[in-house]
């Protein structure tokens, strides 16, 4: 397993996977799917010395990605990130989300950040456990801020001072 920085060529199989993970209604609030035309701009807008875009590769094939995004697009949040993780259906469960956020982690410090924040909806229990897992902690729950075919969605922002981890 390879993990990069994506580069324009990758656009359709990122966007692939994000498509990918519509349907099943846990883990993006879009209910139809996007063009790699409406995510050139956010390809665009993504640094990798400062809110990076990888992708994670398995034998040549793109099994996933992670975004940094900046939070709140205000400059007193700069050294504070969302980040989302997508990972192809048929590579579920093989460990590429457990590597991505943990090369996240790692490299916050190179990107000047020093809080992560991820918003996960509260079904989305394999997501909440991954990230739980790396020590993220509920920071916020928002109940029914969203609405998925007439259902009403809460959502868990989950956050984690990378800062402390280095410096304890």
């Amino acid at each position: 397993m390879t993990i990069r920085h994506a580069t324009e060529t990758d656009l359709p199989a990122i966007v692939a996977i994000y498509n990918a993970a519509i349907p099943s209604r846990i883990a993006t609030a879009d209910l139809e799917p996007i063009s790699v035309e409406s995510r050139l701009l956010w390809f665009k807008a993504r640094s990798p010395s400062q809110r990076p875009l990888w992708v994670i590769e398995v034998e040549g094939v793109i099994g996933g990605w992670l975004s940094f995004q900046s939070f709140y697009g205000r400059p007193a949040y700069n050294t504070t990130a969302e980040i989302s993780i997508y990972i192809a259906p048929h590579f579920h469960r093989c460990g590429l989300g457990r590597q991505l956020l943990a090369q996240a982690i790692s490299e916050s410090p190179s990107l000047g950040l020093n809080t992560l924040l991820c918003f996960i909806f509260a079904h989305n229990q394999p997501s909440l456990k991954l990230f739980e897992t790396f020590g993220f902690q509920h920071w916020g729950h928002l109940p029914k801020v969203a609405e998925i075919d007439s259902i009403e969605c809460d959502l868990v922002i989950m956050g984690l001072r990378i800062i402390d981890i280095f410096t304890d």
